[in-house]
Parts: structure tokens; sequence; C-alpha cells
């Protein structure tokens, strides 16, 4: 088996194709920390950082089944895709792009994982600041209606 970083991102980009909360449970730690560009302080443990992702994963549709490799089609707030990805030992950051009403979207997702292959930490950075404040609203939105319904 490769490195934690090799191996839980193999697992990352499974749960990224399939947008599975169920699979989150699986890669990430209970004591995770996820520190959001929307919200100045890091907010700590699993169920916190679910249910960020899982917003995320509505308000940044991802690619869904089909694969990296093929050509993007369809409207332009579904092409979440990653861009590069630099991996170390038990880190990686990836760079992605999407479109959001109709504003590029250019991010970092700066993960970490432990020895037995849990997500640790989860750093989310994007630019430019339109890009940023459309996200901001989006996921607040989001975040306030998964709240009420859960």
């Amino acid at each position: 088996m490769g490195s934690p970083a090799v191996a839980g991102l193999e697992a990352w980009h499974r749960v990224v194709r399939n947008m599975s909360e169920d699979a989150l449970d699986e890669i990430l730690d209970a004591d995770v920390v996820f520190q959001s560009p929307v919200v100045h302080t890091p907010q700590e443990g699993r169920a916190i950082t679910k249910l960020y992702l899982m917003a995320a994963f509505n308000v940044l549709p991802g690619q869904g089944k089909e694969e990296p490799s093929q050509p993007q089609t369809g409207r332009p707030e579904s092409q979440f895709r990653y861009v590069r990805e630099v991996v170390g030992d038990h880190d990686a950051v990836l760079e992605f792009m999407t479109e959001v009403d109709g504003i590029t979207v250019n991010g970092v997702d700066m993960i970490k994982w432990n020895d037995e292959g849990k997500i640790i930490d989860f750093k989310v950075m994007i630019r430019p600041l339109k890009a940023i404040q459309k996200v901001h609203a989006q996921m607040g939105a989001m975040l306030l209606g998964m709240k009420k319904g859960g």
C-alpha cells in the first residue's frame, strides 16, 4: 500500500464522484478539523465537517459518475473538476475549477491524513473575491436549509 495520502486521495475522489454522506463517515477522523473560506474559525469534528462538505457538494456540484478524462458536457455549473494535484506522504493540495452562476471559481482543497488513512485536516481556499462572495451566499443558504431539515 502507498502512503496515507495516496490511498486517502483515491477514497476522496470516490466520495466526490458519488457525493456520499456515508462514505464521508468512513474517511473522516472523528476529530477532523475543517477550515472553510466562508467561516473565520476552524470547525472541529466529523459531524460539522460532513455538514460543510455536503453543502459544498451541492453548491459546487461534482463530476458525478462522469470520469474526469471524458469531455465535460452540460451546464457550466456541473463542471467541478480537479485540475492539479500535489501529493506528499500525508498531505495533498488539490486545485479545482468550477463555475457558479456564471462566475469562475478557482480554489484549493488542502487535505491531511493520519497513519490510518483518515482525514484529520481539511482546508478550502477560493479565489477571486467575487467567487468567494457567491460561494459564501450559497453556502449560507444551503447550510441553513440543511440545519432546518436535519
